[in-house]
């Protein structure tokens, strides 16, 4: 990590603990500043930092740009914004798992993180596909496509064998899966303070170990 990219993390850091705050007390004109802002600020470290593979990187800032747009989008009020959302983080989960296949993992650690995945994962997703299709049968491919390839990103991380990227991936993976479960299986949970605070802290610690994998090998 070079010293700019320490200080805009910290800087970084800082406008996420102010987002964290704005979801935990309801202030949702500040979480429409706050929230984009900490993806861009962690758009700004991974262009500052001294990355291991400049590919890997250049992969991961694609990932952060979309997830960024995902970001605005899935903030937007009402349900037209969802899939257009979904679609800029499968987009981005896509760019990741274009990243680690750059990256110096093996088709042996790749098979490990696909049996892991299978293991822990594919139970949740198919769990969130099964309530998708009976509440809202219209969202049932586009989710089915989403869970697909976000399984793929965190087999992917996962057999890349870097510790922040493993844990960068299952925090990400966490997060969704909790939108999940508050917006298909247990809808009443949607507007609930604690389910929202837990979704944004891990998605941006999630998204915070991805790009500091970028610095470790």
């Amino acid at each position: 990590m070079t010293d700019a990219a320490w200080g805009l993390l910290g800087l970084t850091a800082v406008v996420a603990l102010v987002d964290w705050f704005a979801v935990g007390s309801g202030r949702r004109h500040v979480e429409y500043v706050a929230k984009p802002a900490t993806t861009a600020g962690l758009v700004a470290v991974a262009l500052a930092l001294d990355p291991v593979q400049r590919d890997v990187r250049a992969a991961f800032v694609v990932a952060l740009a979309a997830s960024l747009v995902g970001d605005i989008f899935l903030m937007l009020p009402g349900d037209r914004w969802f899939t257009p959302g979904l679609a800029a983080f499968l987009a981005a989960h896509l760019a990741y798992v274009t990243g680690f296949a750059l990256g110096p993992g093996t088709g042996r650690e790749l098979l490990i993180g696909a049996v892991i995945v299978g293991v822990v994962a594919v139970p949740v997703g198919a769990r969130l596909v099964r309530a998708v299709r009976r509440v809202a049968p219209p969202l049932a491919v586009p989710v089915s496509a989403y869970v697909v390839v976000i399984a793929a990103m965190v087999a992917c991380a996962t057999g890349w064998g870097n510790a922040w990227a493993v844990a960068g991936a299952w925090l990400f993976f966490g997060s969704d899966a909790m939108i999940g479960e508050t917006r298909f299986v247990h809808p009443q949970w949607s507007d609930a303070r604690w389910a929202r605070l837990a979704i944004i802290v891990t998605y941006h610690l999630g998204q915070a170990g991805l790009v500091a994998s970028l610095a470790h090998s």
